[in-house]
């Protein structure tokens, strides 16, 4: 009694359970633009307002995207997006804030 050999599914980069997962890869998609835009711009003081704005709004995609993640090869880069949006929040918040200069 020999035991039937399955062929493997195709190994996917960003789904480990055999399932598509397209809303999860598009918001790691966005948040790892987003926090890498965020944090790169937070190097120049006078791109304050991108690196903010930048920073914010990957914060939130990672969130949700963390929300709504169903693997932890999902989990991995949304972790490490919003950890770049956040450097680049914060340093963007320190060289003038997301309204610096256009508001005041």
């Amino acid at each position: 009694m020999a035991q039937e050999v399955r062929p493997r599914p195709p190994v996917s980069l960003l789904a480990t359970d055999g399932r598509r997962h397209p809303a999860q890869q598009a918001m790691v998609a966005v948040t790892v633009v987003l926090g890498a835009l965020a944090f790169v711009t937070a190097m120049f003081p006078g791109l304050h307002l991108v690196s903010s704005w930048a920073g914010l709004v990957g914060i939130l995609t990672a969130a949700y995207g963390l929300y709504i993640s169903a693997t932890t090869r999902e989990r991995f880069p949304l972790m490490l997006g919003l950890g770049a949006s956040a450097i680049g929040l914060f340093l963007g918040m320190a060289h003038g804030g997301p309204f610096g200069g256009v508001v005041g």
